[in-house]
This record gives C-alpha cells, sequence and structure tokens, in this order.
C-alpha cells in the first residue's frame, strides 16, 4: 500500500486520480448518470465488486475516502479549542468556564456521568448551542457566529444519540446527501443538468459508495435506511458524516445499544477512521471501550473538566472515580490534601454518591 500522511494536505489525492483514469469517466460510453438502479432493478445484498470493481480493493477504498481538505494544525496541535466555554440556560449553567482542545490526528473521549455537561459541550462545538461565555475556535477560527451549515462547510461533522436518518432513501442516497456539503452546483446548473452537475453526481455516487464500502455496508446501498439493522444504521451515519469530508468528526455515543461483538468491530471501525486521516471526538458511557479505543480522555462533572489525560491517567484518578461511583467529600478533601498539603480547603465540594444530577446532556 502507498503510505500517505494520515490527514496531511491533499491526502488520498494522488489515489483519487488514479480512480478516476480506472474508472472510466472519461470513456464516452459511460452514461451521463450512474445509478445503482442500473444495475439492480430490485433491493438486494450488493456485491460492490460487481457495481464498481476497483471498490473490490481495500487499499483505494481507504484512499478514496482519505480527507482531501486543506488543515492548517499540524499534526499533533490543536485542532478545535474550547476556550473559557460556559453555556446557561436561563438560571441553569450546564457548561462553567470548560477548557480543554482537540488535537489534530488524535482519538479523544469527552466522558462523565449523566447530565455533566458532554452533549451541551457537542452543541456548543457544532453550533446547536451559542457560548454564553467564552469561544470555540476551530482550524485557528472562532466558530460562534457561523451558522450550523457553515460549520459543517468548515470541516466539524457529528452523528447523533438518536439515528436521524432518511428512512425512505437508501443507504446510498443517504450518504450521498452527505457530499452536497462540498458541491459548488448552482440550482440552475442542477436543472440544466450542467456538466459540473452531471460531473459532481457521478463523484457523489462513486465517493459514496466507497464510504459504504469503508464502514462495512457496502452490501447493503440499495436498501432502505429503514431496512436496515440498528448497527448498520448506526455505521451508515457514520458514512454520511464522512461523506461531508469534515476535518473532525463527532461521534455522539456510536455504541448505544451494541452487544459487545458490535463494540469491538466500532472500536475497529474508529481505529480505521482516525488511521485514513481524520481526528475523532467520541463521547461514549462504555469505559471499556473508551478506554480500548481513544488517545486521551477528558472527563466533565457539573459541567466543568475534572480530568484530562491518559486513558490510565484518568481512570486511576480520585476524582474521576468519585464521580462515578460515589465518594463522601471528606473522603475526597483528604485525598487532595495529601497530594497537596499547602492548598485550601475546597469549600464547594459536594457529595456524590450516585454520580451527577445536571439535567444538560
Amino acid at each position: 500500500m502507498s503510505t500517505h500522511d494520515p490527514g496531511g494536505i491533499g491526502a488520498g489525492g494522488e489515489h483519487g486520480d488514479e480512480h478516476l483514469a480506472s474508472s472510466g469517466r472519461a470513456d464516452s460510453s459511460r452514461p451521463d448518470t450512474y445509478m445503482p438502479g442500473a444495475v439492480l432493478e430490485e433491493p438486494a445484498i450488493v456485491d460492490v465488486a460487481d457495481v464498481r470493481p476497483e471498490l473490490a480493493n481495500p487499499e483505494l477504498v481507504d484512499a478514496m475516502v482519505a480527507p482531501d481538505r486543506t488543515v492548517h494544525a499540524r499534526l499533533g496541535e490543536p485542532l478545535l479549542q474550547m476556550q473559557g466555554v460556559t453555556v446557561q440556560f436561563g438560571g441553569l449553567t450546564a457548561l462553567d468556564d470548560v477548557n480543554f482542545d482537540i488535537r489534530r490526528g488524535e482519538i479523544l473521549g469527552l466522558i462523565g456521568p449523566n447530565g455533566a455537561g458532554k452533549t451541551t459541550a457537542f452543541n456548543a462545538m457544532t453550533g446547536v448551542y451559542r457560548p454564553t461565555k467564552g469561544q470555540v475556535v476551530f482550524d485557528g477560527v472562532p466558530v460562534g457566529k457561523l451558522k450550523r451549515y457553515q460549520i459543517t462547510q468548515r470541516g466539524i461533522a457529528r452523528t447523533f444519540q438518536n439515528i436521524r436518518l432518511f428512512n425512505e432513501m437508501t443507504a446510498l442516497e443517504n450518504v450521498v446527501v452527505g457530499t452536497d456539503a462540498r458541491h459548488r452546483t448552482s440550482v440552475p446548473g442542477a436543472l440544466l443538468r450542467l456538466p459540473r452537475h452531471r460531473r459532481e453526481e457521478r463523484d457523489a455516487i462513486d465517493r459514496g459508495m466507497a464510504l459504504l464500502e469503508f464502514v462495512g455496508v457496502g452490501g447493503r446501498a440499495t436498501e432502505k435506511a429503514r431496512n436496515l439493522s440498528y448497527g448498520d444504521q448506526r455505521r451508515l451515519e457514520i458514512a454520511r458524516a464522512l461523506a461531508t469530508e469534515p476535518k473532525l468528526l463527532c461521534l455522539d455515543e456510536p455504541a448505544a445499544g451494541f452487544n459487545p461483538a458490535e463494540k469491538e468491530a466500532l472500536m475497529d471501525l474508529i481505529r480505521h477512521i482516525r488511521d485514513d486521516g481524520y481526528t475523532v471526538l467520541l463521547i461514549e458511557h462504555d469505559m471499556r471501550l473508551v478506554r480500548g479505543v481513544t488517545d486521551r480522555i477528558v472527563v466533565l462533572e457539573f459541567g466543568r473538566v475534572i480530568a484530562d489525560g491518559t486513558p490510565d491517567e484518568v481512570t486511576s484518578d480520585p476524582k474521576v472515580i468519585a464521580a462515578y461511583l460515589g465518594v463522601p467529600d471528606e473522603e475526597l478533601a483528604a485525598q487532595d490534601a495529601a497530594k497537596d498539603p499547602d492548598a485550601p480547603g475546597d469549600e464547594t465540594a459536594r457529595t456524590t454518591e450516585g454520580g451527577s444530577g445536571d439535567a444538560s446532556a
């Protein structure tokens, strides 16, 4: 396999050119539009090698899926920064002066008890909520005043706790919708089916098939989304997010409802996504999955960051254990005093038995 810098500027471009040459797009005998329905009259299990022979090559699929975006942050440098972010809903403070960053090329886990503020942080990053104070900076640009579609175009894509697919559209059509974030065709151009529109349509279908194969549901390309299994619907949602060619992929509890075998497969997929050049943010309750797949973990409790470090550092932190299992405040204060005898007592300590009760997430 040819090597390329994961997430590097133009990653996959060389292989994409090879794909364009091998796919026969320059061949005038190929129809202006290619649709799986022209090959398969009824929804069925699709042999991807029959539909697009080059997609039988996993290395070419990886190269086609690799992001081809200009990223200003270098590998290991902050790609997204939460700078003193506070989010309030009336008298409720969901996030309180939150500071952390997501570094390019890593898988970052964002964890915490129910109601800790994880999804609120997620929504602040993706434009669903605007911070009351502080700002979110993505690849050097504050995103607080951008509309959601503009944030998507800048390179942040997300999935949701509750699956949100177009149920009456096929799996391939769902992914093709995601590719529209990068298209430049005007409405008149689409109506008149000008050459740019036809070219972008062909590219969208090719990339859509590659993404379905990449996440493991290529054989279900012509199935309606509502007919897919729960696990395949989760994978389809990830493929649709990747279709926007993000710099940062945000996954909100992607393993919810999965059995152990499905979780293992999901861990492999997340690693594969990172290895193909993407940066990943993962919200998840399953600590075994988080420890097994992340490079670094940030822990929230009551809307505040209480830990930031490697999986081993975070899972052995007394404050994190207390947040999940419940430890009397006196014991927690004694542990802090043992670490730093000169530190003042924590007058804001709260009993954490039973976890947190913030309703923010």
